[in-house]
């Protein structure tokens, strides 16, 4: 296994007074991992959040050509590997090389970045400041290979790390006719992840999917998963649903954003996972914040809101808030938020012990 994983369990013992300390009624989600210091969904990735105190390390979940599950954010690989000079020519149409396409042998062979995007045919960080692109050695792996590791750490640490696995546009997959929301529920099952009580939450910004989930797929397992229901901004594109008329269409999420529309999902899930901007008006000023209604709807509704996605770098910050400290505190004290999905759970970890 890659050094930095070493490097990092070293760590582990350096951050035990602040996993103790920590503030237990606010979830640190690690976003991808620790993605703020290392590609993202690597396996160096997760064990620096583990080190770093995370209450829950964050799995995107796509299946592939033969029908493994692999941890990957995008149904694309191009963003984040060196698929296009590894495999020239297996791109569709539309110029992606899609994670769908290729067998879990071959995702294998790809070297995991930084994400990138490409100027004048070189790849520039999406992220300035970060691992820097395209350098050192990181892989693709499966949903198995890191629950054990998830797992295996919990075991020498006596921790209780707990896992927040998203179902990856399950539409899509339907669409290629494979079922991952019931694949991703066997194996989660099979390493014990089947009741309330597990450390594990469930998200997908697919509705029709968590209802199946809720209302056949756990049952016929004999499993009760805590569900989330991620909430995307229409204009993102992010889920297609089935119209009456048979062809797909883009979903759109705007009943979720009323106190009606959070009492449906109830029956469902037992919380949701918006953007910042849907929680305060983007435009806000510092001393004069705009809140939206939605997490005092979803509270009143008996929902925790775990938010997305707090990242520190240069440039990410909101104009209401001067500093990434600021900003945490906006949102965990003023707002409420239950939990903080981040780039960088250390920060999260440090500011949520100082506020003790």
């Amino acid at each position: 296994m890659h050094k930095l994983i070493y490097l990092a369990l070293l760590l582990l013992q350096c951050w035990t007074h602040i996993v103790m300390a920590q503030n237990i009624d606010k979830l640190v989600i690690a976003h991808r991992g620790a993605s703020g210091y290392l590609p993202e969904h690597t396996l160096e990735a997760k064990v620096l959040a583990f080190a770093q105190g995370a209450d829950f390390i964050e799995q995107d979940v796509v299946m592939t050509q033969d029908d493994q599950l692999v941890i990957f954010h995008d149904l694309t690989l191009q963003r984040t590997t060196d698929v296009a000079t590894r495999f020239p020519g297996r791109a569709r149409e539309d110029g992606s090389y899609y994670v769908i396409d290729f067998a879990l042998a071959e995702l294998r062979l790809l070297q995991v970045s930084e994400g990138f995007r490409l100027v004048n045919g070189v790849p520039v960080a999406n992220y300035y400041g970060r691992f820097p692109v395209m350098t050192s050695s990181f892989g693709i792996h499966t949903l198995q290979q890191e629950l054990e590791l998830i797992q295996g750490m919990n075991h020498s640490t006596g921790k209780n790390v707990g896992i927040y696995p998203e179902l990856k546009s399950p539409w899509f997959h339907h669409q290629h006719n494979k079922d991952i929301a019931s694949a991703v529920l066997q194996v989660l099952k099979s390493y014990g992840y089947s009741n309330r009580e597990a450390p594990i939450f469930l998200q997908s910004f697919d509705y029709a999917e968590l209802v199946r989930v809720h209302d056949e797929l756990m049952p016929a397992l004999g499993m009760d998963l805590r569900l989330v229901q991620l909430i995307a901004d229409n204009s993102w594109l992010e889920t297609y649903a089935l119209n009456q008329d048979g062809n797909w269409q883009p979903y759109d999420y705007s009943w979720m954003h009323t106190p009606e529309g959070l009492q449906t999902l109830t029956r469902i899930v037992d919380g949701i996972g918006p953007g910042l901007d849907m929680l305060v008006e983007p435009a806000s000023q510092a001393g004069a914040l705009e809140l939206k209604p939605l997490l005092r709807d979803a509270h009143a509704a008996g929902l925790q809101v775990h938010a997305y996605t707090f990242r520190s770098d240069p440039g990410q910050l909101p104009a209401y808030a001067a500093s990434f400290a600021q900003l945490l505190d906006i949102f965990c004290f003023t707002v409420g938020i239950d939990g903080v999905f981040t780039d960088f759970p250390d920060q999260v970890v440090e500011f949520l012990e100082s506020r003790n």
